[in-house]
């Protein structure tokens, strides 16, 4: 909840701050789109319930394989480039998934492996964006950001 007088909307008036928000904003928005379009995919590679419901474990499983070892890299190494780089692997993952998708080469090990993928980027991205957002706005509206 924002302060009195702190508008919940304040830390996007930083440049920075707003640049990274619009662009996590955006990348989950894909996140979510692949997520439903690769459990959708899955029931038509195969009837089966259980390899279905695979897609979800592949995507949450790198949380918990990568999850404590992101953070501490997070706090080692330049968090801008984290970013940069799991985006970047993100992005390939999700441009791979397209392109088998496309050519007809899609099988659902193939479907588990990339979801996998994709987890391991956003298991790395979302550490690193979680301690970068102090740098990027003042303390006194990190609340807001924190919140935002």
């Amino acid at each position: 909840m924002a302060r009195p007088g702190v508008s919940a909307w304040e830390p996007l008036r930083e440049p920075v701050f707003r640049a990274l928000w619009i662009a996590s904003l955006t990348s989950n928005i894909g996140t979510w789109m692949q997520n439903v379009g690769a459990a959708w995919l899955m029931t038509s590679l195969t009837p089966s319930p259980v390899v279905v419901a695979l897609v979800q474990a592949a995507t949450s499983l790198p949380v918990f394989l990568v999850g404590l070892p992101a953070g501490a890299l997070a706090d080692i190494v330049d968090r801008r480039r984290l970013l940069i780089v799991s985006q970047g692997w993100m992005l390939l993952s999700a441009a791979a998934l397209g392109v088998l998708t496309l050519i007809g080469f899609m099988s659902p090990w193939i479907l588990l492996a990339l979801t996998f993928a994709l987890g391991l980027g956003a298991a790395m991205n979302t550490p690193a964006w979680q301690a970068i957002v102090p740098e990027v706005v003042s303390p006194s509206e990190l609340q807001e950001a924190v919140a935002l």
